[in-house]
């Protein structure tokens, strides 16, 4: 079924470039492979290939400090998001910039001031990531990392705070008038006043609103709280989605429990992710993937898989060329459990997968992976978007900037033949191209409820 609306495509852009293993192949230069001039060639490619969003994934700590991991992963430094991207709005015009930050060991006050500034240098294209961190305790007072639970409680609290900080000032709080010598009319500036279970916060926010009245939130929690806050409160949704049936049961999932909240499905995008390699025949796209994975030791990462999704056994420790054994009851997590149900699910599903062809399956960490031609990718892409299981793609690239550029030059313009993808931004800000209303004030809506 043909849809009128156009698919949405954001870029997934990790802290560092060099991230994976494509920084061993010969012929590339490994200085400056991070740097800021690479992230702004390709932030401009991906404007050019008219991209809702860039990005960027975060961490609050070196998460594996085992030798045999951290000399082998060049994420272990990495960018902060709130630095990098406002000097990538200064160098672009209207890709969206969404940095992740996470609400387990920031204050809602200085994160509320930061994404409000990011959207006025960039001149209302910031988002917000929200997530509750994976771990960093150790790194915040903290001998140990917040429980799953009061992660999420805290994070309900956290939205609470930070979008009643953007409203402390309405839009025409300032008057400027040299004659009275008032710059603001002070009965439109309002204190929070919020006293919770995890914060305590006068208000008010000394940044002026925003453009975008909030930067666009986006949330990518798959397990049932993680859900629940998204229905709530996200306006691009990530996924891990494997199939079109599980992307249709997830969008199904959001819608409902998002009508619950009083949410209209336009006020919210979900975009599932994929680990994109394309080339112009399909024999060129599996030699660029293998030669891009050939040179992967599967140890590493399946060593990291094991701790990162909580599975209770090194799976680096089995046999690479035989299928991997789990333990009949797998530990409860405290990070990433959707991530573990994700893991063990397809370990459990598909018997016969060696541990090397998993390392493969879980390159781009537990997303799908899609190998193809132009015309194969723009087919699966369409498939999905009509099918309702996708309102677009968070496209992952196995290597920077290499890969950008094939998806820029190939798969955009296949999918703007189709009609499926604009050719030209709708609007200046984020939520002008993702289709989104700005949020009106909260005070103004009660002085217009009260009249």
């Amino acid at each position: 079924m043909a849809r009128h609306e156009k698919m949405k495509l954001g870029a997934f852009v990790p802290g560092a470039l060099a991230g994976g293993y494509a920084w061993r192949l010969p012929g590339v230069e490994t200085t400056g492979i991070s740097s800021f001039a690479a992230y702004r060639h390709v932030a401009q490619r991906l404007e050019a290939g008219k991209f809702d969003t860039i990005f960027m994934n975060d961490g609050v700590g070196v998460r594996e400090l085992d030798p045999a991991l951290l000399e082998r992963n060049p994420q272990a430094q990495r960018w902060d998001p709130l630095t990098l991207l406002p000097a990538l709005a200064v160098v672009t015009e209207r890709i969206g910039l969404i940095a992740t930050a996470n609400t387990s060991y920031n204050e809602p006050f200085t994160l509320a001031r930061r994404l409000a500034s990011l959207d006025e240098v960039s001149e209302g294209r910031a988002g917000w990531n929200m997530v509750t961190s994976l771990g960093g305790g150790e790194n915040f007072n903290r001998d140990d990392h917040i429980l799953h639970a009061e992660r999420y409680e805290r994070a309900e609290e956290f939205i609470e705070v930070i979008t009643g900080l953007w409203d402390s000032w309405e839009d025409d709080v300032a008057i400027r008038d040299k004659a009275s010598g008032r710059w603001f009319d002070a009965e439109r500036m309002h204190l929070l006043n919020h006293r919770g279970r995890f914060f305590s916060v006068r208000g008010p926010l000394n940044a002026p609103r925003s453009p975008q009245g909030y930067p666009v939130v986006a949330q990518a929690g798959a397990s049932e709280a993680g859900k629940a806050l998204a229905a709530r409160t996200g306006e691009l949704i990530f996924t891990a989605a494997q199939t079109i049936e599980e992307g249709q049961d997830f969008v199904r999932d959001i819608v409902a429990r998002a009508a619950g909240h009083g949410r209209s499905r336009d006020s919210f995008r979900i975009l599932p992710g994929v680990a994109v390699t394309v080339a112009p025949t399909l024999a060129e796209a599996e030699q660029k993937y293998d030669r891009l994975h050939d040179i992967a030791d599967p140890r590493p990462r399946l060593k990291s898989i094991s701790r990162f999704a909580s599975l209770g056994v090194d799976l680096s420790e089995q046999p690479l060329d035989e299928p991997a054994w789990l333990p009949d009851e797998i530990p409860e997590t405290n990070t990433h459990r959707s991530r573990q149900k994700l893991v063990v699910d397809l370990i459990r599903r598909e018997r016969l997968l060696t541990l090397r062809q998993l390392a493969r399956r879980l390159s781009a960490g537990g997303h799908r992976v899609l190998i193809g031609t132009p015309e194969t990718v723009a087919d699966d892409f369409q498939s999905w978007f009509e099918a309702e299981a996708a309102d677009g793609f968070n496209i992952m690239f196995p290597a920077f900037p290499e890969c950008v550029e094939d998806f820029v030059a190939l798969v955009v313009p296949e999918l703007q033949r189709r009609g499926l993808f604009r050719t030209d931004y709708e609007g200046r800000t984020l939520r002008e191209n993702l289709g989104f209303q700005r949020p009106p004030n909260r005070h103004l809506t009660a002085h217009i409820a009260a009249a």
